[in-house]
């Protein structure tokens, strides 16, 4: 288990409050420039697009009985209600509606996610936060900020297993050489998602039991100043956490977290599905591409439902 010093020592030399203006809400998305977007978009050589959000029909959120719960889909009106001519005259049509917490799925964490001893991005204070939402760090100032360059570290192939065991912590060093291996650097305002095969192994097993709780492979809490220092604009795993989740953990600890969110002002992205964008980069041996991850337009929410887009 990280120790709260390390924490603390973590939150107050890597924090980013002011770096933007005291105003700030968007934390490390200030990393993407003008310029960056245009050069992720000269990415584009195929046209292929790989869609990374997972089916809402996958219960990722695995925890009967939480506060979470899985998507649930239900029709107003249906073919049936047609059929039987519930909606008469020219206009024949159907309605559905979903529940769903906002971070049950594939999903962006927003800067009013998560706090330290009360503590929000930027120094916003946790009271005015109240059941109508957040009054700062909304997922709704990042509605045109998720678009750059994507890079896919394809760290269980680089360790040249399936899936990276459960409570496995991934270094810096490991990050790098991973890196190395796939002929790609790690730039200013990039957007990095990790691919652990975590989520992959559920999908095989056909059995979801574990996969929003328990241990998981993930980032290593020194991850936080490898972030700091390649001034990413953002960080996604197929994982629940993107950090380790050791097994020796008995209740559900995230230091990382505590520092990335509001210190550092990092969003995160939360269980993306990678499979097929993986097999893709194996084959052409090219990792980078045009991401674009937009979240709803929600003000004051803490976390928004993604399908984000990989263009090669």
């Amino acid at each position: 288990m990280v120790q709260r010093d390390a924490v603390e020592l973590a939150f107050n030399k890597l924090s980013n409050w002011g770096r933007w203006g005291s105003g700030d809400q968007i934390g490390t998305l200030n990393n993407i420039k003008p310029e960056h977007i245009v050069a992720a978009a000269r990415l584009v050589r195929r046209g292929k697009v790989f869609a990374l959000g997972a089916p809402l029909s996958w219960p990722l959120q695995s925890t009967p009985g939480g506060l979470r719960w899985n998507p649930i889909h239900t029709f107003m009106l249906d073919g049936g209600d047609v059929h039987a001519g519930l909606r008469r005259g020219a206009v024949q049509y159907t309605d559905d509606a979903i529940s769903m917490p906002l971070q049950c799925s594939t999903h962006w964490d927003s800067l009013c996610h998560q706090f330290n001893n009360g503590r929000m991005y930027n120094g916003a204070e946790v009271k005015n936060f109240g059941s109508r939402g957040a009054a700062r760090n909304g997922i709704e100032h990042t509605a045109s900020k998720m678009v750059g360059r994507g890079i896919l570290l394809d760290v269980a192939r680089y360790k040249g297993v399936a899936c990276l065991e459960d409570g496995y912590a991934i270094t810096n060093d490991e990050l790098d050489g991973c890196a190395a291996a796939q002929g790609v650097s790690i730039g200013q305002g990039d957007f990095v998602v990790l691919r652990t095969g975590y989520q992959e192994r559920y999908l095989a097993s056909g059995n979801w039991q574990g996969y929003s709780h328990g241990a998981a492979p993930g980032v290593d809490f020194e991850n936080c100043y490898w972030l700091k220092e390649k001034d990413v604009a953002a960080i996604a795993s197929d994982t629940y956490a993107v950090e380790v989740v050791p097994d020796s953990a008995l209740t559900h600890d995230f230091p990382w977290h505590d520092v990335a969110i509001p210190a550092m002002g990092v969003t995160i992205g939360e269980m993306l599905y990678v499979r097929e964008l993986a097999e893709d980069c194996a084959l052409d041996q090219i990792y980078e591409f045009f991401f674009c991850a937009s979240p709803l337009n929600l003000p004051g929410a803490t976390g928004s439902p993604i399908n984000p887009q990989a263009i090669k």
